[in-house]
């Protein structure tokens, strides 16, 4: 009996699925999603988030994310989408994040059960506590951590926690969907009711867990353009049972097409027709300096299996057993990563250090290397230039 053509497997490149990566992730033009501050809505609703995380060497990776995007961005480009545009907002993706605020409903089901499944992070604060702070909010308006400065402080059970009480009934607030960050200045978050953010009579529906799935393979596509089960569940293997049973569905009505790539044929992906249809052209010579944590970075195994290399993220490894570098960056010329840049932020003389360059290519260093130092003097007048905006 004869496979079904649209159940047959398509065969491609790794060169190709490169390619259908990099377009879905906007790497191979310049400046795809325009200019001004709609460009950052429109980016973080294509890339379905951008990731925040607290180290500053250089740019702080939500900034770098989108700059890297949008030539033109600026910080307050930002600042202006989540506290006056509110069109994004922060939630909880697996890690924390920015996304799109179209998709709330369906984050905030997800970051729920999440708080669900935390309760020993959340296990000391008591329902007085989120009484307490809530009321606080509730009268005297948006605040953040430093803003409570009249509680007795404690002792710090872990490095990223906070001295004072009110900081984790906070967060516990924020992961139930009952505050929302309004405004962020570097790491300090200012917190308001959700409610009253976003000007409504009453918090929406939270999405089912049907809806959740549907979101995740859809943003999924949307932003890798091939995917495979541990791309669409990155650190979420409980959803994968239930995201296989959705793909197998969706092949059965033919809305996706099975894929191999060429010798990685133990790996099963997936994609839209019209995707494996679509003519994708080479990314020419565009050159990025990538943040570690980039959507591109970010998912280690299939950084490798698509580009060939092992990123190894060292901030967090001891000095003398260091490779690359503190924080050292993937440079992305054209559809190949060619070297690896540990770079770090001189504020006082406000210029981009490179404490260590490492190639991974030994062929065509020459002709790339004035492109890539090109782009770091682009991020450099990018860090320093906006340097007054908000952090």
């Amino acid at each position: 009996m004869s496979v079904p053509a649209a159940r047959k497997p398509v065969v491609v490149s790794v060169a190709r699925a490169r390619r259908m990566w990099l377009h879905a992730q906007r790497l191979d033009a310049h400046a795809p999603f325009g200019d001004g501050p709609q460009a950052t809505r429109a980016a973080v609703e294509h890339l379905g988030y951008v990731q925040i995380d607290t180290i500053h060497v250089v740019e702080r990776c939500h900034h770098q994310i989108l700059y890297t995007r949008i030539p033109d961005y600026r910080r307050e480009h930002l600042h202006q989408a989540q506290t006056i545009d509110k069109s994004v907002f922060e939630c909880w993706t697996h890690a924390l994040a920015y996304a799109p605020t179209r998709d709330l409903r369906v984050h905030l089901g997800a970051m729920r059960r999440n708080w669900q499944g935390n309760s020993g992070w959340f296990g000391s604060v008591t329902r007085a506590d989120l009484r307490r702070v809530l009321a606080r909010i509730r009268t005297d308006g948006a605040l953040s951590i430093r803003d409570i400065d009249d509680e007795a402080l404690v002792d710090k059970h872990h490095p990223w926690a906070s001295r004072k009480p009110s900081k984790r009934a906070l967060e516990c607030a924020f992961f139930k969907g009952v505050v929302t960050v309004s405004e962020r200045r570097g790491m300090l978050k200012t917190y308001e009711l959700i409610e009253r953010h976003f000007g409504w009579d009453r918090s929406p529906r939270l999405a089912p867990e049907r809806e959740i799935l549907a979101h995740r393979l859809d943003a999924a596509l949307r932003a890798q353009g091939l995917v495979s089960l541990d791309s669409i569940c990155h650190l979420d293997a409980r959803r994968k049972p239930a995201m296989r049973r959705l793909i197998e569905a969706r092949l059965r009505r033919g809305e996706l097409r099975p894929v191999v790539v060429d010798g990685a044929e133990k790996v099963p992906h997936w994609a839209l027709p019209q995707v494996l249809e679509a003519q994708v052209d080479g990314p020419g010579e565009q050159v990025h300096i990538l943040s570690p944590f980039d959507p591109l970075v970010i998912q280690r195994r299939r950084l490798q299996l698509l580009f060939g290399h092992e990123y190894r993220f060292e901030a967090y490894v001891p000095k003398e057993k260091r490779v690359f570098g503190y924080f050292a960056q993937p440079v992305l010329a054209g559809d190949e990563i060619v070297a690896l840049i540990d770079l770090k932020a001189d504020r006082e003389r406000r210029r981009l250090l490179v404490p260590q360059w490492t190639w991974l290519i030994r062929r065509g260093r020459r002709a790339v290397k004035p492109h890539i130092e090109a782009a770091l003097h682009r991020f450099e007048r990018f860090q320093f230039n906006s340097a007054g905006g908000t952090q």
